[in-house]
């Protein structure tokens, strides 16, 4: 019961702590006078993963490479079959000309990147399947070329519009930010803690597999900050951010989360992992080819529910294998 008990108190340790971080990051970004637009496509697009970045930092440090990989997986998968199924399915989601030409397909690359580097050993004709600390390094040049492009088009679009994220934010004084920042790190290193330590008892006291704890519960609870974004936005007809927060918590989960990870520690691939990764790599490419099925450049209600029946299955699948 203990085990249960710190499992949610971890989760809502989790999304109270990213929330207390992004009020702070975007009330000292709104004090230093940064634009809207860079605050919501990086402090906002950070602060709905820093879950999946916290939970993974532990698991690195205490080797439960099913976890680390899972997590973002089962994340990146649920985020685009789940809550981009529920936000289209509350209200379609029309996505701008550079979305599906530039982000979506860079969603679809990351996604395919992390699958060539788990398994590069096959290539080079290593010893050590999985990400190693030099994919490490790879992935997080592959964020600082993802952020290069976003302060250009920063640079290139700066207005209000599209960036309630951002702007709804109050601006507090610079010591009750810096103060919010701190109490959000605070609730999310020990919610993660808790969400680790919880996840990997409940897995051995159900007799499954760590992987299915990761992909379907921990994975559910990291996301659930990305749930509550993108589904108001699209209850609120704001397709760019219902979208873009997605996309946008996906290339930092690929590339910032696990690049992060495979530096503090080189994360093993389990021999199921690989499914999983291709599993998200179709979801990326079912999510681009519905922009130009029905309506073009437009997520309609019936994908969105398709999205939920495939996520469906997906889970069912988890569930029997165990």
């Amino acid at each position: 019961m203990l085990t249960y008990i710190l499992l949610i108190v971890g989760f809502a340790l989790l999304i109270k702590g990213a929330d207390f971080l992004v009020d702070g990051a975007s009330s000292i970004a709104r004090i230093l006078k940064v634009s809207d637009l860079v605050v919501g496509l990086t402090i906002v697009a950070f602060g709905t993963s820093t879950p999946e970045l916290f939970v993974n930092i532990f698991a690195a440090i205490r080797a439960n490479a099913d976890i680390a990989i899972g997590n973002v997986v089962g994340s990146n998968i649920m985020n685009i079959l789940l809550i981009l199924g529920i936000s289209a399915a509350i209200f379609p989601l029309t996505v701008t000309r550079s979305t599906v030409w530039i982000e979506i397909p860079l969603t679809l690359a990351a996604a395919v990147l992390l699958g060539v580097l788990v398994n590069d050993h096959l290539l080079t004709k290593g010893d050590f399947p999985g990400l190693s600390r030099i994919d490490g390094w790879i992935l997080l040049g592959c964020f600082g070329a993802f952020i290069y492009y976003v302060l250009r088009l920063a640079g290139r679009n700066v207005r209000e519009e599209g960036n309630d994220a951002a702007g709804s934010a109050k601006q507090h004084s610079l010591s009750k930010s810096a103060l919010m920042i701190a109490a959000g790190l605070v609730a999310l290193f020990v919610g993660a803690k808790f969400v680790v330590d919880s996840a990997v008892a409940l897995a051995a006291a159900l007799g499954v597999s760590q992987s299915l704890i990761a992909l379907t519960i921990v994975a559910g609870g990291t996301s659930l900050p990305e749930l509550a974004t993108s589904a108001v936005a699209a209850y609120r007809k704001n397709s760019d951010i219902a979208v873009g927060n997605i996309l946008g918590s996906n290339i930092f989960n690929t590339f910032l989360i696990l690049g992060i990870s495979a530096l503090l520690r080189p994360i093993p691939l389990q021999p199921r992992s690989n499914i999983d990764i291709g599993v998200g790599v179709i979801a990326s490419l079912i999510l681009f080819v519905a922009m130009f099925s029905g309506k073009k450049h437009v997520l309609d209600r019936w994908e969105g529910l398709l999205f939920l029946c495939l996520y469906a299955i997906y889970v069912g699948i988890l569930i029997v294998q165990g």
